[in-house]
């Protein structure tokens, strides 16, 4: 054999290179899995919340005179977002750094009729017992300086996975339709210029947003004039929802418990 043919893969780095490559692939796979997993929790955490808020809507609509729920949305951040924000914050790229500096992954919006229905939501949705307060930030008393304004909350939830429980962090705004429509007119402005908006438009969004917190005081008031205090009236004789009972389901559960309790007798 020619002794120009005997190549090494300490002489050849090309060698070397494909010797490596089975290791790289299954770090590759391994970091793809677990990446896939971390954003999946989110998914599932965003999932939780969704169907929490979900059911007190349905329980508003079915059994309640008034629901201060109007309507619920949820996103999930795109992992290259994800990424690109671990690359503006500095972030340290491991999963657990991330968990504690990126609270934003998963988002759960809920609008409300009234200013007053956001802070009851929120109260109603903080205060089960397997959900953690993590942060409030209040922008409906302390509006940011362009006039965006909103209630957020980090909630933190267990997710139950196959190898256990697993606490997910979500963040939940509640709003008003009028603080929703201001902050959807906003961010299609900011992204029309690229985040450079001329002044005077800034200026007329500023106005606009005093014109929305003006709007939901005086439709809460009008409400209040004409239907008083709905969460001080008792709830409705009949459901509705496609979950109504007729008489005769009703007579007839009178009937059979007052012969489990003469039978008792």
């Amino acid at each position: 054999m020619d002794e120009h043919a005997q190549v090494s893969a300490d002489d050849d780095p090309d060698v070397l290179a494909a010797g490596e490559i089975p290791e790289f692939l299954a770090e590759f796979r391994q970091l793809r899995d677990e990446f896939s997993r971390f954003m999946l929790s989110y998914k599932f955490g965003m999932d939780e919340i969704t169907t929490k808020v979900r059911i007190l809507q349905e329980e508003f609509r079915t059994v309640h005179v008034y629901n201060p729920i109007e309507h619920v949305s949820a996103r999930l951040k795109t992992p290259e977002s994800v990424l690109e924000k671990v690359r503006r914050k500095g972030c340290e790229p491991t999963f657990e750094r991330i968990r504690e500096q990126i609270t934003d992954i998963a988002g759960v919006r809920v609008t409300c009729s009234f200013v007053s229905d956001a802070y009851r939501v929120f109260d109603l949705l903080t205060g089960q017992r397997d959900i953690d307060v993590v942060a409030v930030k209040d922008y409906i008393r302390h509006p940011k300086p362009n006039g965006y304004r909103s209630l957020h909350a980090i909630v933190q939830v267990p997710v139950f996975l196959s190898d256990g429980p697993t606490p997910v962090p979500v963040e939940v705004q509640f709003r008003t339709i009028a603080m929703d429509f201001w902050a959807s007119l906003e961010h299609k402005i900011y992204y029309k210029y690229d985040k450079h908006v001329p002044d005077a438009l800034l200026a007329n969004l500023g106005e606009a947003a005093t014109t929305a917190a003006k709007l939901d005081e005086d439709m809460e008031r009008l409400h209040r004039e004409v239907h008083g205090d709905d969460r001080q009236q008792p709830p409705l004789e009949t459901s509705t929802g496609g979950l109504e009972l007729s008489e005769r389901v009703v007579a007839q559960l009178i009937q059979q418990r007052a012969a489990a309790h003469g039978g008792n007798g």
